[in-house]
C-alpha cells in the first residue's frame, strides 16, 4: 500500500510518501505562501520520487493542533483529492498516539490502524 502523510500543524510541512518497503521525505518552510501552493509542493515531491497522486492508496493528514492555516489547508487539499481521484483518508493527531512512542512518521499509518482512526472523517484540532 503507498500512503502519503501530509503535516503542516506544525512548525515545518511535512511530508512523507511510503511506497512499498521506500520511505522519502521532504520539508519546507511552514509559511503562507506554501500553504497556498502545497498541492504543487505534493506533485514535485511525488515526481522526485519517480510518482505521482495516481499511486496513493491512503493519504493520512495531521488536524492538529497547530497552525490553523496550516491545518485548513492540508485538509482542503486532502478532501480535493479524495473528491477528484477517490484517494481515501485519514486525519490523526499525535495525541490520538499518546500510548504509543512515535518516533517517525512512517509509523503513522501503524497507528491509524491500531488505534481505529476512522477513514474520511474530519475533526480538526486548531490551536487558540
Amino acid at each position: 500500500m503507498n500512503n502519503l502523510i501530509i503535516d503542516a500543524a506544525r512548525d515545518k510541512i511535512n511530508l512523507t510518501f511510503i511506497i512499498s518497503v521506500n520511505i522519502y521525505t521532504c520539508s519546507h518552510e511552514n509559511s503562507k505562501i506554501n500553504f497556498e501552493k502545497l498541492m504543487i509542493l505534493i506533485n514535485e515531491f511525488l515526481i522526485t520520487n519517480k510518482s505521482s497522486i495516481d499511486d496513493i492508496d491512503a493519504i493520512y493528514v495531521n488536524r492538529g493542533p497547530g497552525s490553523f492555516a496550516g491545518i485548513r489547508n492540508s485538509l482542503s487539499t486532502v478532501k480535493a483529492l479524495f473528491l477528484t481521484k477517490d484517494i481515501d483518508y485519514y486525519c490523526f493527531s499525535f495525541d490520538d498516539f499518546k500510548e504509543s512512542e512515535v518516533n517517525k512518521y512512517a509509523d503513522v499509518p501503524h497507528l491509524c490502524e491500531k488505534y481505529k482512526i476512522k477513514k474520511n472523517l474530519i475533526n480538526p484540532i486548531y490551536l487558540s
